[in-house]
């Protein structure tokens, strides 16, 4: 059987299951509910949620209506809570109902959509109110929030949560996280009936004030540090390997890859490795990034669409042997540091070209 040259994407369910309850152990009290959005941060929504169903995850987020609409299917006969954090937008009502999916209403719009829907089809709308507490993104303004109670626009929907997101939960002691938690202790006030969610993976490992009832982990559990580098608290969930397809002597000073800017600073080997940014290796990884190859972090030079190449200095190695790209090595908040990125780019750009596997993915399937 002839050699199988493709680069390999290996996801380890059973990594993917430490980190989980590595969060739900540091939030304990609260709801640990993964966010698996852009289908499983570009790893595979389905099994990443059978396997976290398998370890006590009952409430997923999604971002889109479609992803919903997936992951229920997915889950099959699993009576989980998934959350759209799109919301209630135009015309999603009928098929928001038919998936039994939850929105999360983020303007005034949405809360008068979905309130109409409810008063149509005469039965209660089981909602997420999501406020803007200081990040300037999605969510109400608190005067708006505070506008709706004293209302009647609320008609017909369950708010079974009310929630906010941390702009500077990576930094743990920067001065808008205390401002965020004044301001959504306040809005949480406004709706004594329904549970709080203030914190994502950052946010998780903020301590006690921030965990409220429900913390929303996303790149957290596969693989990524609170903090943006890298905690030895967690595994990596993502491997990307790839084959060396050659291996070229260049003396010092030669000339290495398109543009002619990159210049080898000693007599070297260099090795061409079978994947580049068609694969999901971000370009600007070269400017610092390393890969995994003979058993060390060898420097990248250059990355094309279809190759990486890297310095293998005298490491003994040959056409054929895997370089780890990606992975327990390769670390993922590292690889995106020397990218100019997230861990959360670096993952969902990994393409659907290598191989995928799935580790530890027969207990995926429990019912």
């Amino acid at each position: 059987m002839a050699p199988n040259f493709r680069a390999r994407l290996s996801i380890d369910l059973d990594a993917l299951a430490h980190n989980y309850h590595v969060i739900a152990a540091e939030a304990v009290g609260a709801e640990t509910a993964p966010v698996v959005k852009a289908d499983g941060y570009g790893l595979g929504a389905a099994p990443i949620a059978r396997r976290l169903w398998t370890e006590g995850a009952r409430t997923f987020f999604v971002a889109r209506l479609e992803e919903g609409e997936a992951l229920r299917d997915a889950l099959a006969h699993r009576s989980a809570r998934i959350i759209v954090l799109d919301g209630f937008t135009p015309g999603s009502g009928p098929r928001l109902a038919a998936a039994g999916l939850t929105p999360v209403l983020n303007t005034l719009d949405q809360v008068a959509a979905a309130s109409q829907f409810a008063r149509s089809a005469a039965a209660p709308l089981p909602c997420v109110l999501q406020v803007d507490t200081g990040m300037n993104r999605q969510g109400l303004g608190q005067e708006q929030a505070s506008a709706l109670v004293q209302s009647d626009r609320l008609a017909g929907l369950e708010i079974e949560l009310v929630m906010s997101h941390l702009g500077a939960g990576a930094v743990p002691h920067h001065v808008r996280n205390t401002q965020q938690l004044a301001a959504f202790r306040s809005v949480r006030a406004l709706f004594p009936k329904a549970k709080a969610s203030l914190a994502a993976s950052a946010g998780a490992f903020l301590g006690p004030d921030y965990r409220f009832d429900l913390v929303r982990p996303g790149i957290s559990l596969y693989g990524g540090g609170p903090q943006e580098r890298p905690d030895p608290r967690l595994k990596a969930v993502a491997r990307l390997e790839a084959p060396i397809l050659d291996i070229r002597h260049v003396s010092a000073g030669e000339l290495i890859g398109y543009g002619l800017t990159i210049a080898a600073e000693r007599a070297t080997r260099v090795a061409l490795v079978g994947a580049g940014y068609a694969d999901g290796v971000i370009r600007a990884t070269r400017r610092g990034g390393q890969a995994w190859a003979a058993g060390a972090l060898r420097r990248l030079y250059i990355v094309d669409m279809d190759l990486t190449v890297l310095d293998l200095g005298d490491a003994s190695a040959r056409p054929g042997d895997m370089v780890e790209l990606l992975g327990p090595h390769a670390l993922l908040d590292e690889q995106a540091q020397a990218a100019d990125s997230i861990a959360h780019e670096c993952l969902v750009r990994l393409s659907a070209r290598a191989q995928r596997v799935y580790l530890g993915a027969g207990q995926s399937e429990d019912a």
